[in-house]
């Protein structure tokens, strides 16, 4: 049970980062920003391989919007293994 609560713990993390990342992308231009490059370096590993992967749709980059809906579908895969739903 502590590796699932583990597994919920850093999906939501991941999950809030990137939102946060994508929704600060608009914002902050200024690629030195303290948060901007935290948020780069907890993402990125997830972000990366995807983006090989998902096609960019015009000036839209779409793989934080996917990477949520892996995470998303991680979080309920392992509740339901977990909680036997």
């Amino acid at each position: 049970m502590i590796l699932v609560r583990f597994v919920e713990i850093f999906t939501s993390i991941m999950i809030a980062a990137i939102f946060i990342r994508a929704i600060l992308s608009w914002f902050v231009q200024d690629p030195r920003n303290p948060l901007a490059m935290a948020l780069d370096q907890i993402t990125e590993p997830i972000l990366a391989p995807l983006r090989r992967v998902v096609p960019r749709m015009g000036m839209i980059d779409i793989t934080p919007m996917v990477a949520i809906f892996i995470l998303i579908a991680i979080q309920r895969l392992v509740a339901a293994y977990a909680y036997g739903s």
